[in-house]
């Protein structure tokens, strides 16, 4: 791809040309100095309610880790380490992108100014979502479910945003703080939000934490083998895979990675859409299956979707409860990327959750939340199954700052 002209800190400016909102600028006459000066301007108030902006997050490796799960000397883990990023973890970068889009949308006219934004979360989407709508001086109502953490609650209170607690309604499936967005949506908010089905724009920002693991790949000179990442909603391993795929198309890496993705036990809706595609195709999981064919069986499944995704019948339970979406609504695009790379939807158990949470503390010293090291949960279910080399280079994504409500147990 062409490449940018900048290699700023801040990948919101250097990856600036790739974004659908500095071509609708461009294309509506602004020059590129007006949109560096509307990242710059936003993420210094961002910097401002949230003690720092957007920039580059490390790339790191732990030769205690890569001897714990009995990697060898040519291969290893990779951790991307997303829990010192704005409002600590990757969500923010999906709503700042999503947040050009809109001031870039309102000022061209493409879209009425002033509408309130709306998010449905419980956690980390939330607080990235409180934060830069505080910071964009933008009115933003959060949906939460009763069980919300009482200091994720205190936070977005103080960052001012408006509050609605959600309870799950006997013979209604489905989340109910989902079921409440619908509603404001079709009131006329703004859905500011990390599902890529209800804002598909959510995703483009989300894709700079990948599009920044290519280049630290590049600088570190080293190839990536595999990507194992956990799954919610689906937008966090959606904006991934998309990046990868365009940073293969622009051969800025060789071939792209296969992708593992990972649910809890409390609730798996991918496995299950992953699995009725693989029957479909007629494949065992873990081959990799050529994209003209996918491309027939994606389309299958879309036009059939309720055979393939559909609410968890209980309500989700699990340490890792930033990841027990009832839907998972990227799914569609996160079934591609696993069906092309030959990857595995992965479910793992309560015990492997805080075994490898653990391990991030204590030999990686990154203290994040269970759903932060859930790929990392992953990653040690494969190598007990042996289905990870100990040649692969694979990198994981450790996103959740712990808070003191999120301790582990003793």
């Amino acid at each position: 791809g062409e490449p940018d002209d900048e290699p700023s800190a801040n990948p919101f400016l250097r990856y600036r040309r790739r974004f659908h909102s500095y071509q609708e600028a461009r294309a509506a006459g602004w020059s590129d100095l007006r949109y560096v000066e509307l990242v710059t301007g936003l993420d210094d108030a961002i910097a401002a309610v949230d003690g720092s902006g957007f920039r580059m997050t490390p790339l790191v490796r732990s030769a205690d880790l890569d001897a714990e799960l009995g990697f060898g000397p040519s291969g290893g883990i990779l951790v991307k380490d997303e829990t010192g990023n704005v409002s600590g973890s990757h969500k923010a970068r999906h709503l700042m992108g999503v947040m050009l889009a809109l001031s870039v949308a309102e000022d061209i006219g493409a879209v009425a100014a002033g509408a309130p934004l709306a998010i449905a979360s419980c956690g980390n989407a939330a607080l990235a979502a409180a934060v830069v709508a505080r910071a964009a001086r933008r009115r933003l109502l959060v949906f939460v479910p009763t069980s919300a953490d009482p200091v994720v609650v205190d936070r977005l209170e103080s960052l001012e945003a408006e509050l609605g607690v959600c309870e799950r309604a006997a013979g209604r499936s489905g989340d109910p703080t989902v079921h409440r967005l619908e509603e404001a949506i079709a009131d006329g908010a703004v859905p500011f939000t990390v599902q890529g089905n209800l804002n598909g724009l959510a995703i483009e920002g989300g894709q700079t934490l990948a599009w920044e693991l290519v280049d630290q790949l590049e600088e570190q000179g080293a190839a990536l083998d595999r990507l194992v990442i956990h799954v919610g909603g689906g937008a966090f391993a959606s904006s991934a895979a998309q990046a990868l795929e365009e940073s293969e198309i622009a051969r800025d890496i060789a071939a792209l990675p296969i992708i593992d993705t990972v649910q809890t036990q409390g609730a798996y809706p991918l496995k299950r859409a992953h699995e009725r595609a693989l029957d479909h195709l007629e494949v065992a999981a873990g081959t990799p299956v050529d994209r003209e064919r996918v491309a027939g069986a994606i389309s299958q499944a879309v036009h059939h979707r309720s055979d393939y995704m559909w609410a968890w019948e209980t309500e989700p339970v699990s340490v890792a409860h930033g990841i027990l979406d009832d839907e998972t609504y990227d799914w569609a695009a996160v079934v591609r990327a696993m069906l092309i790379t030959g990857g595995r939807s992965l479910v793992v158990d309560e015990a492997t959750l805080r075994a490898a949470n653990a391990l991030a503390g204590s030999l990686v010293g990154i203290d994040a939340c269970y759903t932060g090291t859930a790929g990392l949960a992953g990653l040690i279910q494969l190598t007990r199954d042996g289905t990870v080399s100990p040649d692969e280079t694979v990198a994981v994504i450790f996103s959740g700052a712990r808070r003191s409500s999120d301790a582990p147990s003793s």
